[in-house]
C-alpha cells in the first residue's frame, strides 16, 4: 500500500451508483477503498473489480476461520481484483498463514483489537499476542483503534516497521489526528465521509488534519 494521504475511505453502503459515486469523489484525498460485507453481499464481488480500475482495494472481510477456508476466501478475492485482505488473529496462527500465503505478493492485515467499545471486553486483552502473530506469519501490517490512541502506540513498540491501519475515526469518536501521531499510518473512516453532505470535503477535512501532524 502507498501512502500519501494515510486515509482510507470505508465504503459500507449497499448500493452500487451511491459506492461508486462516493469513490470518485474521495479518490483525490484517499489512498485506499474499503469494503465490506454490507457492499459486497448486494453487489457481488465484482464490485472489487470495478473499485480496483482506479486503485487500492481492501478487502474487510475480517476472515476467521479454518486455514483451507481463509485462503478459498482471499484467492478469490485476490482474483476480483483486492490488493489487500483483513483477517482475525483469535483463529490462529495457521489460519492468518493461510491467508499470507494464498494472497501471494497482496496485502494481509491483521486485526488486534476492534474499535468499538466491546472490542475491549475481549480482543482488547490479547492484541499483544495477535500483534506478535501479526508479525510472525509475515503480514502487512495490523489493524489497531483510532478511538484508543495509546493502544495504537503500544502495538507499534511489537510490530516495528509493519503498516498500521487505524479504524474507528468520526462516527465512532476517534481523532485522525490523535492516531497517526500515536503511531499509525493510516486511518480508515466510514460514516464520517460516506454519510457526510459532500464526501470529497470531509475526505479533504480529515486528510488536511492528518497532514497537520504529520506532513507528506
Amino acid at each position: 500500500m502507498r501512502l500519501r494521504h494515510r486515509l482510507i475511505a470505508a465504503l459500507d453502503v449497499p448500493d452500487v451508483d451511491r459506492a461508486h459515486a462516493i469513490a470518485r469523489a474521495v479518490r483525490d484525498r484517499t489512498d485506499a477503498i474499503k469494503v465490506n460485507w454490507p457492499l459486497i453481499l448486494p453487489t457481488g464481488s465484482a464490485m472489487i473489480r470495478e473499485l480496483a480500475v482506479d486503485g487500492y482495494v481492501l478487502c474487510d472481510f475480517k476472515l476467521a476461520d479454518i486455514p483451507n477456508t481463509n485462503r478459498l476466501v482471499v484467492e478469490q478475492a485476490i482474483r476480483a481484483g483486492a490488493s489487500g485482505v483483513i483477517c482475525h488473529g483469535f483463529a490462529g496462527e495457521d489460519s492468518v498463514r493461510a491467508c499470507v500465503e494464498a494472497a501471494g505478493g497482496a496485502d494481509v492485515f491483521v486485526v488486534t483489537e476492534l474499535s468499538h467499545p466491546g472490542g475491549q471486553e475481549y480482543t482488547a486483552k490479547f492484541a499483544e499476542d495477535f500483534a506478535r502473530l501479526a508479525v510472525r506469519a509475515r503480514a502487512a501490517g495490523i489493524i489497531a483503534p483510532a478511538t484508543r490512541p495509546e493502544r495504537v502506540k503500544a502495538l507499534r513498540a511489537i510490530v516495528g516497521s509493519k503498516l498500521i491501519l487505524a479504524p474507528g475515526v468520526g462516527a465512532q469518536g476517534g481523532r485522525a489526528s490523535d492516531a497517526i501521531a500515536a503511531g499509525a499510518d493510516a486511518v480508515i473512516v466510514g460514516r464520517a465521509i460516506y454519510e457526510a453532505k459532500d464526501p470529497a470535503t470531509a475526505a479533504r477535512e480529515i486528510a488536511d488534519e492528518i497532514h497537520s501532524v504529520r506532513p507528506r
